[in-house]
């Protein structure tokens, strides 16, 4: 799935690896056969990646119309598709060393918004409403969660929500992986409380302190938490958040990651 000038098409080796946790069609379902699976997924990267209205998809790709791509991409999240193929993706990079758990950073970042569920208020845009992306990442810039809140939520809220919601990373010998080493956060995650729950997980904080300099060397560390947001902004409808359902653009979002966690393993490949 490298960045060709149609990343929305399913090569086989991805395929391969989704095939297997899709949720099975009734046999005898009634109505006409459904739109081939493997088609229905390019039509959601196709909307991922052009940021495009359902309604618009062109019906010209094959692809199937674009509400019966939003309804398998409502199954297909409710099924904990998504989430099931980031963790797989994760584990194939442990496997190969490519994660590192020395340290994790921490940050948030704000799509544009067109409305929906967990928005509020942004605190720097005029008290529009808002979403923000809270997104925790490895020390070479995979992502291993990413929540959505309203714009108003603070950082520092979600630190411990972001550390807890790494998932078990299997791929190495012994039980699966999902606390690093240290946590990396700029003085927006200044906390006592927030440094108390980390040692007591056996993570060591390094965040910048308010009120002092910023830990030496430490910009250049988080540079990374800021390259991942580009890439996962590079995503088109992630950078403007339309989905009104919460679950929905938290699909679309699992889906990025598991794409950047592929591309990394195909360029270890090659």
């Amino acid at each position: 799935m490298g960045v060709t000038t149609r990343p929305w098409i399913v090569d086989d080796d991805l395929w391969a690896l989704i095939e297997p946790l899709l949720p099975p069609w009734p046999e005898r379902s009634p109505g006409p056969r459904p739109v081939p699976d493997r088609l229905c997924l390019q039509g959601i990267l196709y909307v991922l990646h052009q940021d495009i209205a359902w309604q618009l998809l062109p019906l010209e790709l094959g692809f199937g119309s674009g509400q019966t791509c939003w309804r398998r991409l409502d199954r297909w999240q409710q099924a904990g598709v998504f989430d099931q193929l980031h963790r797989i993706l994760l584990a194939k990079l442990n496997a190969a060393g490519e994660l590192d758990w020395s340290r994790v950073c921490v940050d948030g970042a704000r799509p544009r918004e067109k409305g929906g569920a967990s928005t509020g208020p942004s605190p720097v845009d005029r008290r529009k409403t808002g979403s923000k992306h809270h997104l925790i990442c490895d020390g070479k810039g995979t992502p291993l969660k990413v929540l959505t809140t309203a714009a108003n939520v603070n950082d520092i809220t979600q630190t411990l929500a972001l550390v807890d919601g790494i998932p078990p990373v299997a791929g190495r010998p012994g039980r699966p992986r999902r606390r690093p080493d240290a946590l990396l956060g700029d003085k927006a995650y200044d906390s006592r409380a927030v440094r108390c729950e980390l040692r007591k997980r056996r993570i060591m904080p390094v965040i910048s302190r308010k009120g002092a300099p910023n830990i030496q060397g430490l910009g250049k560390l988080r540079y990374v938490v800021e390259q991942t947001f580009a890439l996962l902004h590079q995503f088109k409808r992630l950078a403007v958040r339309w989905e009104r359902r919460l679950e929905l653009h938290d699909a679309f979002l699992s889906l990025a990651c598991s794409l950047i966690c592929w591309r990394r393993i195909k360029r270890n490949r090659s």
